[in-house]
């Protein structure tokens, strides 16, 4: 089957735009680098974060978390209060590849897995928002990738059919579920790579 030409692309925020390492928060916090893999394998977990990716308040986590670790209180409370300090800065050469699209005006739009909280605490420092016509955050509308929903949501809410649409994430199942609705996929490891593949749609010279 020949599927349909691509007209709008549809980024992942974290690891792809921006880049994000949970540990940045906590390292001037342990002087022993396997107290801080401990701490955030046990105390808070990718597991427990995903919880607040899918729409759980910030809020209600650090207060439970903190309740089953008390010792740790004050470095679960830093998860939100110092959560923009775990996004150091742009992904290389992702915010050209960015702008180049809308220097020519290929649509963009985003779905990212994030918190609502933190979202709300990051969105006024993404440089690269404006550029995009809607983005859509699993926190928000209680929805996370890879389920099926977002992805249904967002080809309503962009009013594009999913054939039309190429999808680019650092993560395999998220492409993978995104091909499933009949996207374009790209699972991205580095701008160059993207570029090429933009490339080969004609979406960049």
């Amino acid at each position: 089957m020949i599927m349909a030409q691509v007209e709008a692309v549809v980024f992942d925020v974290g690891n792809v735009l921006v880049r994000w390492d949970r540990r940045l928060p906590f390292v001037d916090r342990f002087a022993d680098p396997a107290e801080l893999d401990r701490f955030l394998d046990e105390v808070i977990p990718l597991s427990w974060h995903a919880e607040h990716d899918a729409g759980r308040p910030a809020a209600e986590m650090v207060a439970e978390r903190s309740a089953l670790y008390p010792d740790h209180a004050s470095l679960i409370a830093d998860w939100f209060g110092r959560f923009n300090e775990s996004i150091p800065g742009s992904v290389p050469g992702s915010p050209e590849l960015v702008e180049g699209l809308h220097a020519r005006g290929v649509p963009l739009y985003a779905i990212t897995n994030f918190g609502a909280d933190t979202w709300a605490g990051f969105a006024p420092t993404f440089l690269l928002k404006d550029r995009f016509i809607d983005i859509v955050v699993s926190g928000v509308e209680k929805l996370a990738k890879p389920d099926a929903a977002i992805y249904a949501l967002a080809e309503q809410r962009f009013a594009r059919r999913p054939e039309t649409l190429l999808f680019v994430d650092d993560s395999q199942p998220n492409v993978d579920a995104a091909r499933a609705r009949g996207w374009h996929g790209h699972h991205f490891t580095d701008a160059g790579g993207l570029e090429r593949e933009l490339q080969r749609h004609g979406l960049l010279d």
